[in-house]
């Protein structure tokens, strides 16, 4: 009789999965790095590591229904004449138009007027459609300067000037030509269809002591009136809020890793900077230790999806929270009932990230005039505001249940960690012990 061993099962590397081995193969035919949009797809420690204790009887929870629990932020208060005060602490982050239509910057305006909140601008200029629904626009300031005027910077409400980028920080973006129509080369200053990429630094300053200069010019050209913003990438956060506040900026923008981007390389997006999550420690122990917390304020991107993210955020320290992805969806981005166009596109609704090439069927990141027509601007931003009402609540259920009558009250002590890396990181205990790793040297 013939004895056979029995049949395995075949094993697949975890270092060479299907993916890297698809990336090797691509990078072989091809001779060309891959760009794409969207953040951070590989699993990182985030919000999701950490928990709320809610009230027992150590603490007094409060009522939903018939106690009020305010959410209302002042951004700007340093030294700005006119400090920005908005309804809710969550904020639309920067998208470029050329990144992004008309039609999707309009609804972006609407929905964050709708919930009292502000949009940003972002690379390319200001377009009459975003100031005209916004009422809160926030002017960002880049190194590429396209689109930058001081008349528009005189119609902002704040400027942000754009250091670094979660998703890039120390690269500069890129705009394909064929995202670059006559409407956007005319507002850049750059020849239609030819392929666009910005600048990793300011031109006109290398260290703190020239951003300060810089910081003075635009606060003198505005009349002192706009909040000067300071935006970095999520590198070296400690010491980036440290500076940014001696240059004499009124808010910090920390934007972690998993940030999105209209495009640059993959390789860039995945291996450069640090998570969200490991940002806000640091930026907070700094200004606390240059006697600056809630005197500047700080804001947190990269990765945030609903109110349980912007609880966590606020409870570790932050004043308020940016959204860029999360609100594209709400706009109608990656949406399934364009599955089998995204499917003709090699792609499919959820993971749909080729931003760059123009192309999208929901009509959100593309210049091409006939798909932008999907873009219904006052039902995009209708939803826009639906989605950050929701998010809103789920902030405020939070508080309550922690007895806290502001988001601004929740604190570090209400949070636990699930994870040794998320506690090391937020600086909470680990979940069912008072252990917080790395704290006295443990």
């Amino acid at each position: 009789m013939t004895y056979r061993n029995p049949p395995t099962t075949p094993r697949k590397s975890a270092t060479f999965d299907d993916y890297t081995l698809s990336e090797i193969r691509r990078a072989a035919a091809t001779g060309i790095y891959d760009i794409r949009g969207a953040g951070a797809k590989r699993k990182l420690p985030h919000f999701d590591d950490l928990l709320f204790l809610g009230a027992s009887i150590s603490r007094y929870p409060l009522e939903g229904y018939r106690e009020r629990c305010d959410t209302s932020v002042v951004l700007g208060s340093r030294y700005a004449k006119k400090p920005i005060e908005l309804k809710i602490p969550i904020t639309i982050a920067g998208m470029s138009f050329g990144s992004l239509s008309g039609p999707a910057k309009e609804a972006l305006g609407r929905g964050a007027t709708l919930s009292g909140t502000s949009t940003t601008t972002g690379d390319g200029g200001m377009t009459e459609e975003e100031r005209g629904h916004s009422k809160t626009l926030v002017y960002q300031y880049l190194p590429s300067r396209y689109g930058m005027n001081p008349r528009d910077l005189r119609r902002a409400d704040a400027i942000e000037v754009v250091v670094g980028q979660g998703a890039k920080p120390g690269g500069g973006g890129m705009l394909l030509g064929q995202k670059i129509s006559d409407r956007v080369a005319e507002m850049r200053t750059l020849p239609k269809g030819i392929d666009q990429r910005s600048a990793s630094r300011h031109p006109d300053w290398t260290g703190p002591d020239d951003l300060e200069i810089k910081i003075l010019e635009l606060r003198e050209i505005t009349d002192w009136e706009k909040p000067i913003y300071v935006k970095v990438g999520g590198a070296r956060p400690y010491y980036d809020t440290a500076l940014a506040v001696k240059s004499g900026a009124d808010v910090v923008v920390v934007d972690g890793m998993q940030g999105g981007t209209a495009a640059t390389q993959e390789v860039f997006i995945e291996n450069v900077g640090q998570p969200t999550l490991a940002c806000i420690r640091p930026a907070v122990q700094a200004l606390q230790d240059l006697g600056m917390h809630r005197k500047v304020q700080l804001i947190v991107s990269g990765g945030i999806r609903n109110g349980a993210d912007v609880a966590k955020a606020l409870a570790l320290g932050v004043d308020a929270v940016s959204i860029g992805t999360a609100a594209l969806v709400a706009l109608g981005d990656n949406d399934p009932c364009w599955e089998a166009e995204y499917n003709e596109l090699g792609t499919t609704a959820g993971a749909y990230d080729d931003w760059h090439e123009g192309r999208d069927p929901a009509g959100i990141t593309t210049q091409d005039p006939e798909l932008m027509k999907r873009v219904d601007p006052i039902a995009a931003g209708r939803r826009l505001a639906n989605y950050l009402k929701v998010m809103t609540l789920e902030a405020q259920t939070i508080a309550r249940a922690c007895g806290k009558n502001s988001l601004h009250n929740l604190e570090p002590e209400d949070l636990v960690a699930l994870t040794i890396e998320a506690a090391a990181m937020a600086g909470v205990p680990l979940t069912g012990t008072n252990w917080i790793p790395g704290k006295n040297g443990f």
